[in-house]
């Protein structure tokens, strides 16, 4: 099982790092590359504990769904989805929020179990595992970006 880990360090509170993080609008406009939407369950706002969202996109050329629930809430510090059905076997994220340094170090932890046996686990060693890491990575850059520009503008109109 294929297990990534991505540390952030962003310089804006616990809160806001946490609502974006579940926010089904930032998502679809962080992943606007793979033309991905909300298509079913929770649309738009703030994704809670036991609420699922089915997403469409685009990756490797082909049109896919997958659906994922939250499995576990704590705010502002922790949240886990999984994923319901989809391309994957199996998948767990996990999203952990601390305070570093008057920072938050958001910690995304995805575990993931690819189909097709043999073939799947050769695919995650060639291109998946990559693939996945960096659209996390790209994903929590473009989160950074959006917090602190919040962060910043919340302390300067204050």
């Amino acid at each position: 099982m294929p297990k990534i880990e991505i540390k952030t360090l962003i310089k804006a509170d616990l809160k806001t790092c946490f609502d974006l993080a579940r926010s089904i609008d930032f998502h679809k406009e962080s992943m606007s590359d793979f033309k991905e939407r909300a298509v079913a369950g929770k649309t738009s706002g703030l994704i809670e504990l036991g609420e699922w969202v089915t997403w469409e996109a685009k990756h490797f050329g082909v049109t896919q769904q997958l659906t994922s629930k939250i499995t576990a809430f704590e705010s502002p510090t922790y949240f886990v989805d999984e994923m319901v059905s989809g391309a994957f076997k199996s998948f767990k994220h996990e999203h952990i929020f601390q305070i570093k340094n008057e920072q938050t170090l958001m910690i995304d932890k995805f575990h993931f179990v690819s189909p097709f046996g043999f073939m799947g686990k050769l695919a995650n060693v060639l291109f998946l595992k990559q693939y996945m890491h960096n659209l996390l990575q790209t994903r929590n850059q473009l989160l950074k970006h959006q917090a602190e520009t919040m962060f910043y503008f919340e302390r300067r109109n204050s």
